[in-house]
């Protein structure tokens, strides 16, 4: 079939790998002008996200990804609260999308095509109109927009993402700015600092440029913290330039006043090591914790994919993981069935289900550790997991 992927990101160049793989003639359409980057924000990195590098591309591992072999958890004072072994891979956003980047043909991967609608009016075939004025005519089209998906919310207009409570402020340090003792404490682990209606998670990345080997690391922070709707939520979202944004700002938009303010809470209420990292980060960005559960994924010859879906909380590390599992799940699904719209149903039977539990599961994580106080360290409905905890 002739397929049209609309979004560039993770999940969509999942997607078009894998349709094209099977033989489908595919090409991406990603609205931005430039190849994409999110600063070497850290990405917890599930099976489901590395599975088509490693099983498809042959890409090692070790290449994309650092191993830990702990989770720890640490007291205000410093000390180790409770620490067991456990195995994780940790990566950033960067390095997995340019590893897959580098897997497309030059001309399938298409920049500066921002979709402003389709038509579908005869059932056989569907038509994106771009605003450059260009169009594209396909047998399928992949919605795999993000967040704010225009196809979502043409689809399903009463469908939006709903305002969690809280925030996630992220950064990331190099590992040569830290002191020895701090870089000791972090290394090799998951760090976690849980406290009233709040927590923080530590833990190491690649470098800027993909670098894996110690000494050339990053060490990436995510701190969720509870803002209030109104007020105080439009005035942290409220850029350097006085622009009020919806669901992030990102590096170097955050007014000064938000990250004087988040630097003293955390010498004032966090470990020392977690706060020496927060202080040196010299550019924080914050990400607004959304979720949303729809009911439909497949409609016609279109479909639904990765946040453009189904759109959990962070905690189970699983947001590019569902992306990439629903381009699996398409892929399968259009090589068992000879009839299109079968498998489309087949594909939404499956990923709804997967998305539904995901949201289910990480919205309980959520309100345990920002509301309830209820987070147990060594609680194992806590581990990392797209389908269930550590899986």
């Amino acid at each position: 079939m002739k397929i049209s992927v609309v979004g560039g990101s993770i999940g969509g160049l999942t997607a078009g790998l894998l349709l094209r793989d099977a033989g489908h003639d595919v090409r991406v359409f990603e609205r931005s002008p430039s190849e994409l980057a999110q600063r070497g924000a850290g990405i917890g990195l599930l099976p489901e996200t590395s599975r088509y590098l490693t099983e498809c591309a042959g890409v090692d591992i070790d290449d994309i990804s650092i191993a830990t072999s702990h989770i720890r958890y640490l007291s205000q004072d410093n000390s180790i609260l409770r620490e067991e072994n456990h195995n994780y891979r940790f990566s950033s956003w960067n390095t997995i999308y340019r590893q897959l980047l580098s897997c497309m043909k030059p001309n399938d991967y298409v920049l500066d095509h921002e979709m402003t609608g389709w038509s579908d009016v005869d059932a056989t075939e569907v038509t994106i109109a771009f605003s450059n004025g260009k169009t594209q005519t396909s047998d399928l089209v992949v919605f795999a927009d993000g967040v704010n998906s225009l196809a979502r919310a043409t689809l399903l207009p009463g469908a939006t993402p709903r305002y969690a409570g809280y925030v996630a402020w992220r950064g990331m340090v190099h590992e040569t700015e830290l002191s020895t003792d701090t870089l000791t404490l972090l290394d090799d682990a998951i760090t976690y600092f849980v406290y009233p209606n709040s927590h923080i998670l530590v833990y190491p990345i690649p470098g800027l440029e993909g670098e894996t080997a110690p000494g050339q690391r990053l060490f990436n922070f995510v701190w969720y913290r509870n803002y209030s709707t109104g007020g105080p939520l439009e005035d942290l979202l409220t850029d350097i330039s006085g622009v009020q944004r919806e669901i992030s700002l990102p590096p170097g938009a955050v007014a000064p006043h938000h990250v004087a303010e988040m630097q003293t809470h955390a010498k004032a209420h966090l470990p020392a090591a977690i706060a020496e990292l927060i202080v040196k980060t010299q550019q924080p960005f914050i990400q607004v914790v959304f979720d949303l559960t729809i009911d439909r994924m497949a409609f016609g010859r279109t479909c639904l994919l990765g946040d453009a879906a189904n759109l959990g909380r962070p905690h189970a590390a699983a947001g590019t993981a569902k992306a990439a599992d629903d381009a699996w799940a398409l892929t399968d699904a259009l090589a068992r069935n000879d009839d299109l719209l079968t498998a489309l149903c087949e594909y939404e039977k499956s990923q709804l289900a997967v998305g539904h539990q995901l949201i289910e599961r990480t919205e309980l994580i959520g309100r345990r550790s920002q509301f309830e106080n209820s987070w147990v360290p060594g609680d194992p409905d806590l581990i990392f997991g797209l389908k269930a905890p550590g899986t």
